[in-house]
């Protein structure tokens, strides 16, 4: 896994591009210091490195300030550090209230977490970045009984090919790694 990184406007201020999901509602979330970011246990973590000023948490990236007093050269290793190792150890980036949204996942059997990690995965390696080149998502909602349950978002969300979508396109990946795959089902909120 590699984490990438572009420029911003403002010189204090680097993005760090993950290549997977942060924030499952797509709403942006800032934090101004380590306090207001009680819900953000990787927010945290970055406040705790020193000359860390603001941290901005996007759909799958964060920029983080820094203090006039460091050089992105001494601090873009340490913040790459932190992330790697909270996407490595499966750490919690970010709790569910840190966000007002209605869309919540299903309660996951235990048994069942391998396979959805898998599938969330997927989602985010192969079928999300497709779907965001039309101006759409997908979330996964849960996984129950050999099926997954997704939520389709943005210009995907009420547009009359999503289910030839989800069924022609995304089940068909999904069954090319997970072979018992009973179907995929379409959410609507």
């Amino acid at each position: 896994m590699m984490i990438h990184t572009e420029d911003t406007p403002n010189m204090n201020a680097l993005k760090f591009i993950l290549g997977r999901t942060i924030l499952q509602d797509h709403q942006a979330i800032e934090f101004l210091d380590r306090e207001s970011a009680a819900c953000a246990p990787l927010a945290q973590a970055l406040f705790d490195i020193e000359g860390v000023q603001r941290i901005y948490f996007g759909s799958d990236f964060i920029v983080v300030t820094k203090d006039l007093s460091v050089e992105w050269t001494s601090l873009k290793g340490a913040v790459i550090s932190v992330i790697m190792e909270f996407i490595l150890m499966h750490k919690a980036m970010i709790k569910m209230d840190c966000a007002s949204s209605d869309f919540s996942e299903m309660d996951i059997a235990a048994e069942d977490q391998e396979i959805v990690n898998k599938i969330k995965d997927i989602l985010d390696d192969e079928i999300r970045p497709a779907v965001a080149r039309d101006g759409g998502d997908i979330i996964f909602h849960g996984y129950k009984a050999g099926s997954v349950y997704l939520r389709m978002q943005g210009a995907c969300q009420g547009c009359p090919s999503s289910s030839l979508t989800l069924k022609h396109g995304v089940e068909t990946i999904l069954r090319r790694h997970l072979p018992d795959l009973v179907s995929v089902e379409k959410v609507d909120f």
